[in-house]
Parts: C-alpha cells; structure tokens; sequence
C-alpha cells in the first residue's frame, strides 16, 4: 500500500512540475526585461545557426561569447546547422509533442521564417520586451521579412544587399545592367556562373533576374500569383537559357553552393563572383584569399536588400537566456564590432536617428576597405525581397526549366 502510495506522489510530482514548467515558459512573454535578465544569468544558451563562414563563426565564438559571459554569466553554445535542418527538427518536435527541445535561439529569416510561424514553431511575439528594440529600431523597417509579417516573432540584427565581385585586373569596367552584364558572359566564356538554387545566394541572382526581365519586383508585393508567375516567368527561363552555354562548364554543372563559387572565383577560374554580404569580398581579402585588386559593384537595374533576424523556438528550453542574447546582439556595442570588416562587416540594423551622435560618428568611422560599397551607395539601388511563395516557384521552375533543359 505505501509504495503504491508513493509512486502515486512521484506522478503528480511529476506531472506538477511539468505543468508548472510549460506554464513558467509561457509567462516570460508577460514578464518585466529586468526579471527576465535575472533568470538568464549563468544560464546556457544553445543559438542554431548558419555555420558555413568562418569569419562569422569566429566573432560568435570569440567577441560575442566572451561578451555574454562577462555580462550575464551567460555560456554561449554556437550549433551549427542549416535553417532548413532545424526547420524540419522542430517540426518533428512539435508532431512528437516534446515541450522541451534543445534550441534556445535561431538565426533565420524568409520563407524558413514564414513556414516556422504558419507551423506554430516560435515563441512569441517577444521583440517588445527587448529594451533595444524599442529603443533603437524603427519597427517600420522591419514589419516584413519576404513580404511576410514579422508581427515581434523575430528580434533583426544585421542587414544584407546583394553585390557582384570582380577582379579589377580581369573586368574593366564592371558591367552596369543585366542586359550589359549578358554581353559579357556572352563575350567571355566559361567565366560566370552561379550557385545552383536553392542555395541561397544563387537563389537570390535569379530572383534578380527575375526582376529585371519581368518589369520589376513591386508587381509581385501583393502575395504569391501562380498566374502573375505563369505569365511573367518565360522571361526569365530565357535570360538564363541564354547564357547557360556560355557559363562555367557550359552549364552542365553549377557550384552547389557559395562557397563553391568563392573558391572558383579564388583559384581564378571564373572572373567574378556574387554574395548577399556587401562586406564580403573585403573579408576575403583580409583573411588572403582574394587579391588585393577585387572590388565589388551593383546593377543599375536593383539589388535585392533584405534584413536577417533571430527567432526562439516554441519549445526553448531557455527562453529568458535567448531573449537576453537577441537584446544584446541590437546593443550599439555588438553592432558595431559586427560592423568591422575584420569582424564580420554585416551592416547594422539600428536606426542611426535614435543613437547618441557620438555612436553615430563610430559607425561612420568604422573603415568599411575598398572593397566594399558604403550603404548610402547600395541604398540607391536596394530594392525589396517579394513575398516568400514566389522563391518556392522560382526554385521548382529553374530545376525543370533551365537545369533540365538541353
């Protein structure tokens, strides 16, 4: 009878404490920022990212983890995983009922994002607990993330442009359109090509393209149009139909990724590269291994913009910790350091009207190299990311329409 008993009171035990837990991480959306600080010192932080550049990976793990523990006591785990992967572990995770997984944080944004919230994968909305972002965002800015409303499920901290990179010795001048940047392929041979879609930097050339040859990217603002698609999209299969026998390999085969392409670009095999980070060919030349002669350029007719965010999974097992981490990853002090070149060089997501002028005047300071184009330059030619449906279409229609196509 008593250990009946007890095993009884083991369960309710049990069962309260399970309750209690569920119940405890709901509340922190209801929580003060300085109770939910106290909660978080000394705790672990698991933060999902993108860990294909090293440059990246070593501000995380050095700068940003040393800054963290000196703060808050807080142990910074950087686990490194493609968006699509942790996507799809979540969602096993909320089919299997787990309240409790193993990421705090994630680095995410587009159509991951827009499938992550639709699926009731996140935590939120939370961003108005963030001291900085209500004191240094202009939450117009980033009310949309691929024309998807952020709604306060992801907290921004960097911006990206879409740029071109060349080598000055080989490419002189730059071309200045996609119709000029055609008669170059067109007249130079097995010296371009682009990641293969669905990498994200291939896929955001084509995006590109599209856009340009299509009449622009404003059209497509409204929402997914598989009709709008159908008719404008023809366009497109044959801007890049055109130069595909003129690409590296003759476009049998394209690099699986930017990686890739960086190193092609590297080793001299073709003459210009692409990446969605305007800093990025400095980078590269600062860590060697591009020439001291590589510079980057945008087309007249737009460079896709867009801004990158973090999110906290439904079941994180530390929420207080990850929202003290994306507080502290839109603090003055982490933009900044993200800011320099030598770090990372990713452009600042803070509004520069709501920081003290002398905050300002460091930003400006910071020596961006000669690689890379100021953001008052790319703004010029930024223009939007369209809604996420349409990468979905892009994607499916360049596998049959330009990868099969003989």
């Amino acid at each position: 009878m008593r250990r009946s008993t007890l095993f009884v009171m083991l369960v309710l035990m049990m069962l309260l404490v399970s309750c209690g837990g569920q119940d405890e991480k709901k509340d922190w959306l209801g929580q003060d920022f300085e109770t939910i600080t106290e909660a978080a010192k000394s705790t672990e932080v698991r933060w999902y990212m993108f860990g294909g550049w090293s440059h990246v990976n070593t501000w995380v793990d050095t700068w940003v983890k040393d800054q963290l523990l000196s703060r808050y006591g807080i142990r910074l785990v950087r686990v490194p995983m493609d968006a699509t992967i942790f996507i799809n572990k979540l969602l096993n995770e909320k089919a299997a009922g787990k309240s409790t997984g193993s990421i705090d944080l994630v680095w995410i944004n587009g159509e991951n994002f827009k499938n992550a919230k639709e699926s009731g994968l996140l935590t939120g909305p939370f961003t108005s607990l963030l001291p900085n972002f209500n004191a240094l965002i202009d939450p117009r800015s980033i009310a949309f993330d691929f024309g998807y409303p952020v709604k306060g499920y992801e907290a921004p901290w960097g911006r990206a442009q879409f740029v071109f990179e060349y080598d000055t010795v080989k490419v002189d001048p730059a071309p200045r359109t996609f119709e000029e940047l055609k008669t170059w392929i067109i007249a130079h041979p097995g010296r371009f090509t682009y990641p293969q879609p669905p990498d994200f930097t291939g896929s955001a050339f084509v995006r590109q393209v599209f856009y340009t040859v299509t009449g622009g990217a404003y059209q497509y603002m409204d929402g997914e149009n598989q009709a709008l698609f159908d008719k404008k999209s023809p366009e497109l299969w044959k801007w890049l139909n055109d130069i595909k026998p003129y690409l590296w390999q003759q476009g049998r085969v394209y690099p699986k990724d930017s990686t890739q392409l960086d190193t092609l670009f590297a080793r001299g095999e073709v003459d210009m590269s692409m990446s969605y980070h305007p800093p990025h060919a400095q980078t590269k030349i600062l860590e060697g291994s591009y020439p001291n002669t590589v510079r980057t350029f945008v087309l007249q007719d737009g460079s896709l913009a867009n801004t990158h965010f973090l999110a906290i999974p439904f079941n994180a097992p530390n929420v207080p910790g990850a929202m003290v981490v994306a507080n502290f990853l839109m603090s003055v002090e982490a933009q900044l350091s993200k800011y320099r070149p030598s770090h990372w060089g990713d452009f600042p997501v803070l509004d520069m009207n709501r920081i003290a002028p002398q905050q300002a005047a460091a930003f400006a300071a910071v020596d961006l190299g000669p690689a890379t184009l100021s953001a008052a330059f790319l703004a010029q030619y930024a223009v939007p990311e369209i809604p996420s449906g349409y990468l979905e279409m892009i994607e499916n229609g360049w596998n049959e329409k330009v990868l099969r196509e003989k």
